[in-house]
């Protein structure tokens, strides 16, 4: 029996060495996903599971602290140290070349939704109330402009 081969890059012979699909149009239903760039071990391959997947681990741990400390009334902080665990994934997502976990879809894309969601959580806590530590006029008035247009 000949040597099962794959017609194009993106079809795979099945057991009978027929391509599942001969066109480079993608699927109705996805069955597999690459790998993001950058979604390799962190760590050798011999290496404990913890020690392979740090960058997540680490960025999950102060997130989970942070969730305490919300949780115990310290919420101010425990919401910064969400944000700032948001924002050091995406300085490792940046920094490394590989991630594990860490990498969920490609470089860019990463970077941007870890930026943009440690920057808001991060100055959502500044704002929080009493005494917030930032004040941004324009939000406080719109604020105010839709508590007063609801009959307030």
């Amino acid at each position: 029996m000949p040597e099962p081969t794959a017609v194009d890059p993106v079809s795979a012979p099945d057991t009978q060495g027929r391509p599942r699909r001969a066109t480079r149009r993608f699927p109705l239903f996805t069955r597999d996903t690459a790998r993001p760039e950058g979604g390799g071990r962190a760590a050798p391959g011999d290496a404990p599971a913890p020690v392979r997947q740090w960058p997540i681990l680490a960025v999950l741990s102060a997130v989970g602290l942070g969730l305490l400390l919300t949780a115990l009334d310290v919420f101010r902080f425990g919401t910064l140290l969400i944000g700032a665990a948001l924002l050091a994934g995406a300085v490792l997502r940046w920094v490394m070349p590989d991630v594990g976990m860490l990498a969920v879809r490609s470089r860019f894309t990463d970077m941007v939704t870890y930026i943009v969601l440690g920057t808001v959580i991060a100055m959502l806590s500044m704002m929080a109330q009493p005494d917030p530590w930032l004040r941004i006029p324009f939000l406080d008035d719109a604020l105010h402009y839709t508590i007063r247009g609801q009959g307030g």
